[in-house]
């Protein structure tokens, strides 16, 4: 039976290579469900989630030529609705309205379950992978991202450059990024 769907699936993925409008609909059909619940999960919010959702199969749809037909698609998917929640949650850490929608408001619209389980172990991965960065680019990513500091601010305040804080900022980023993506326990 599953051979039979990850066939049909493989087709598809296949045939959204080559653009094919209908194989897209039909993947989009079928995954918009365990996305939109997946990405609620990480950012408590019905209009995040379908943001996100969105967002994911957009990116599907202009990196299709890219797609590895080896590759599980369903994983796929899952690591890109992952990174692009944790993208807009680090974002949502310095926009003040966002930080509202995501961390307030939203709760209101928590869905109980297994999700919790999901956010629980996303905030535990976040912590480990805060904890990986060298000291100094740990200590500029929390002033920046938990203290809510400018990269002028931190300059000032560390006595470097504010283009040493945005290089640090980038290095941790994509090292988080990494990490999340070596430590995939969610796909």
């Amino acid at each position: 039976m599953s051979t039979t769907k990850d066939h049909s699936e493989q087709l598809l993925v296949s045939e959204l290579k080559n653009s094919n409008e209908k194989a897209f609909r039909k993947l989009y059909d079928f995954y918009y469900q365990d996305i939109y619940g997946y990405s609620i999960s990480l950012l408590k919010s019905k209009e995040l989630a379908e943001e996100n959702v969105q967002d994911v199969f957009l990116k599907i749809w202009l990196h299709r030529e890219n797609l590895n037909l080896e590759q599980s698609f369903k994983s796929y998917l899952f690591t890109i609705a992952r990174n692009q929640a944790f993208n807009l949650l680090n974002k949502a850490a310095n926009d003040v309205l966002l930080k509202e929608e995501v961390f307030y408001t939203s709760e209101k619209s928590h869905v109980e379950g297994d999700y919790s389980i999901r956010e629980a172990d996303c905030k535990k991965l976040k912590k480990q992978a805060i904890k990986q960065l060298p000291p100094k680019r740990k200590r500029i990513f929390k002033m920046s991202r938990k203290e809510g500091k400018t990269y002028e601010e931190i300059s000032q305040e560390l006595g470097i450059s504010v283009n040493t804080v945005k290089n640090q900022m980038s290095k941790a980023l994509e090292s988080m990024r990494v990490f999340f993506q070596v430590h995939d326990e969610f796909t």
